[in-house]
């Protein structure tokens, strides 16, 4: 039987913001969010990346082994979101495991029933992407219905399998108090909930969407401050969750 191909947008190496250690992270493409604040628009469509192999992309994190071993890290596969492609990246996944490579998955979970349980322990972490907790708000966000994050959220933590939760900080769309306390009482409900990231929203990713000829839904929204993630993270923190 013939390996899954799949479509990557691009590789980083030595990132430190995409799971533990310093990590290769692959970039896949194809995704059915359009968030409001997304940084790889780049990425919305399959077939606007490359098409590899499994094995010429599980070569590509290999050469790197080493590096990673050494400084705790691993691979990341991201997007996009990965899971439009679960086929081709659990696959890779697996390589990756087979040479003793650390692996983390970043997703929003809306396809995570795509994935057996045998597939989830691929993933020796799983980075959570959470848009929102309200639903109107996460709609407004990211376009879709947050219900399936939620469940895969659940579905996690009924495996044990470790998560670190990601939300993203936006002045006038996700910073509402009740809905940060929301996500918070949530996730304080996961114990395989490992840490959570409050991530300010930044303008870096205007650029991208320019040259794509795009509008850029947040162009007059400022990037939050240092003290309103502050006072997020400390709505986690209250909640007994260790946040970055």
């Amino acid at each position: 039987m013939s390996q899954p191909t799949g479509y990557i947008h691009s590789y980083t190496t030595g990132s430190s913001h995409d799971g533990p250690g310093l990590r290769t992270v692959v970039w896949t493409t194809g995704c059915h969010y359009r968030c409001q604040y997304c940084h790889n628009p780049d990425t919305w469509h399959l077939k606007g990346g490359h098409e590899v192999t499994v094995d010429s992309v599980v070569a590509e994190v290999a050469r790197h082994a080493s590096f990673m071993r050494y400084t705790g890290g691993g691979v990341t596969i991201s997007g996009g979101e990965p899971l439009v492609q679960a086929p081709f990246v659990m696959s890779v996944l697996r390589g990756c495991k087979e040479r003793g490579i650390h692996t983390a998955l970043d997703t929003n979970g809306f396809f995570g029933d795509r994935l057996s349980d045998d597939e989830l322990r691929l993933a020796d972490l799983v980075l959570l992407d959470i848009k929102s907790w309200d639903p109107d708000t996460h709609l407004r966000v990211a376009g879709v219905e947050v219900g399936p994050t939620l469940a895969f959220a659940r579905r996690l933590a009924a495996l044990a399998r470790p998560a670190w939760v990601r939300f993203v900080l936006v002045q006038g769309l996700t910073d509402d108090p009740a809905n940060i306390a929301g996500l918070a009482d949530f996730v304080a409900g996961l114990p395989n909930v490992e840490r959570v990231e409050v991530l300010p929203f930044h303008q870096l990713g205007r650029a991208k969407w320019e040259q794509l000829g795009r509008d850029y839904p947040l162009a007059d929204t400022q990037p939050a401050t240092a003290e309103a993630t502050l006072r997020a993270a400390e709505i986690f923190r209250a909640r007994g969750l260790h946040t970055i």
